[in-house]
C-alpha cells in the first residue's frame, strides 16, 4: 500500500505524449521519402523537448511505443536520445509498450541505449509510485511482453489510496469502452479509473495505443494523446500532445492539445467522367501544400475515354514525383476505360494496328472482369504510344 504524499505542489504541468514509434517503416515509401519520415520522427521529439520548456513543464511522459519495435537500429536509438538530450532540464519517462516491452530483448536493456542514455531519460521498470516533482507522482504500468492477460493499469492502482498531493496514472493499450474484443484480458479497465478519479487516489489517466488524439470517460481526466506524427490513413485526429495542468488544490484540471506534426495521410475519393473532372482533379492536387511529406491515397471511380484516361495516368505520373507517396485506393477504385470514336479516329490506325485496337475494345467492354481490365490498360498504353509516336 503507498504512502500519503507530501503535500508540498498544488499544481503541476506536464506534457503527455505516446506512441513515437521511432524507427516505423511504410512500404509505400521510397528510399529517400522514408528517410525523410524517419527523420520526422526524431525530430518531433525535439520539438516536443522545446514545447515543454516553453510551457514550463518539467517532464514529459511518454505512454508506450516509444520505438516501433524491440529491433530497431542502433542508429535510431542514438539520435532518439540525443533529440531528448537536447532539453536536458526536461525529464523523459519512457514507458514501455506492446511493440517495445520490457522483456529479455528489450531496447531498453541494449548497450546502445546504457551507453547513450542521457540523464533525463526514465523508463519506468515497474508500477512503484515515483516522485517526479515534490508532491507529485507518477504511476506507470509498463509492458513486460507483448500479450499480457491481466489489465496493467489496474494492478499499477491496486493499493493506492486517496491522497493531498497529485498522482499521474501512465498506461499503454485499448480502454474496454472503445474495443470491439471484448475478450482480451488486457482491456484498461474505464469505470475502475473513473471510480479511482472519483475517490482521489489518481488524478489524470494518460494513456497510449490510440494514434488519434482523444478524450474518454465522463471525468475529463483520461487521455489518448495521440501519435505526435501520423502512422496511418484511419486516424482521425493524429499529430499531437497534450499539455496538462493539474491543482490538487483546486480539483483542476486543464488539457490543451497542442500539433506538433508535419506529416499527413490523406485518402480521398475522385469520380471521373469529364474532362472537367480531371481538370478539377489536377487543380486539387496542385494545390495541396508541403507536398514532399504528403502520403495520398486516391479511389477513383467513374468511366473515362482513351484519351482522357492517357492524359490522367500523364498527371499522376507527375505528382508521384512531388509527393511522398501516391497510392491508388484499389480496393475502392472502380474507374472503367471506354474508348469513343473520337479515340479510335483521333489515333488514325490502320493495318494489323487497327484489328488489334478492336480486339481490345471488344475485351475491355467484356464480361470477364479480368481481361477487361487488361485490355483497358492496353489501350491506354496504346492511346499513348501512338499519340507519342505520331
Amino acid at each position: 500500500m503507498s504512502q500519503p504524499l507530501r503535500i508540498l505542489r498544488s499544481v503541476v504541468r506536464f506534457i503527455h505524449t505516446a506512441d513515437w514509434q521511432l524507427g516505423m517503416t511504410r512500404h509505400f515509401l521510397s528510399g529517400e521519402a522514408q528517410a525523410r519520415f524517419s527523420g520526422a520522427r526524431i525530430d518531433a521529439v525535439r520539438r516536443i523537448g522545446a514545447l515543454a520548456e516553453e510551457e514550463e513543464c518539467g517532464f514529459v511522459v511518454v505512454c508506450g511505443d516509444v520505438f516501433e519495435s524491440n529491433q530497431v537500429s542502433r542508429q535510431v536509438v542514438v539520435r532518439a536520445l540525443d533529440a531528448i538530450a537536447a532539453t536536458p532540464a526536461v525529464t523523459f519517462y519512457l514507458l514501455p509498450g506492446n511493440h517495445d516491452p520490457l522483456d529479455a530483448a528489450s531496447v531498453y536493456k541494449s548497450p546502445t541505449f546504457s551507453n547513450h542514455r542521457p540523464a533525463n531519460v526514465v523508463v519506468p521498470e515497474n508500477s512503484e509510485p515515483v516522485e517526479v516533482a515534490p508532491g507529485v507522482e507518477l504511476v506507470a504500468a509498463p509492458w513486460f511482453n507483448k500479450h499480457p492477460l491481466v489489465d496493467l493499469v489496474a494492478g499499477a492502482c491496486e493499493g493506492l489510496e486517496p491522497t493531498g498531493g497529485i498522482r499521474i496514472v501512465a498506461g499503454h493499450g485499448a480502454l474496454d469502452s472503445l474495443s470491439p474484443d471484448r475478450n482480451n484480458p488486457a482491456l484498461i479497465g474505464l469505470e475502475r479509473l473513473e471510480g479511482r478519479l472519483g475517490a482521489g487516489s489518481i488524478h489524470y489517466v494518460a494513456l497510449g495505443d490510440r494514434h488519434s488524439t482523444t478524450e474518454v470517460g465522463r471525468s475529463e481526466r483520461i487521455w489518448y494523446a495521440g501519435a505526435p506524427e501520423p502512422t496511418g490513413y484511419d486516424e482521425t485526429d493524429p499529430g499531437n500532445v497534450v499539455v496538462v495542468e493539474l491543482d490538487a488544490a483546486e480539483a483542476r484540471v486543464g488539457v490543451e492539445v497542442r500539433a506538433v506534426g508535419v506529416w499527413r495521410f490523406v485518402p480521398r475519393e475522385w469520380e471521373l467522367s469529364s474532362d472537367r473532372d480531371i481538370e478539377r482533379l489536377a487543380e486539387w492536387l496542385g494545390g495541396l501544400a508541403y507536398k514532399e511529406r504528403t502520403i495520398l491515397k486516391l479511389a477513383l471511380v467513374g468511366q473515362v475515354s482513351l484519351a482522357q484516361k492517357a492524359r490522367l495516368d500523364s498527371l499522376l505520373d507527375d505528382h508521384a514525383d512531388l509527393f511522398a507517396a501516391l497510392e491508388s485506393w484499389e480496393h475502392r477504385s472502380d474507374l472503367a476505360v471506354l474508348p469513343d470514336g473520337a479515340d479510335v479516329d483521333d489515333l488514325g490506325l490502320s493495318g494489323f494496328a487497327a484489328e488489334a485496337l478492336d480486339d481490345l475494345r471488344g475485351l475491355a467492354t467484356g464480361d470477364d472482369e479480368g481481361r477487361a481490365v487488361v485490355a483497358q490498360d492496353a489501350l491506354v498504353l496504346l492511346h499513348r504510344l501512338a499519340r507519342h509516336n505520331g
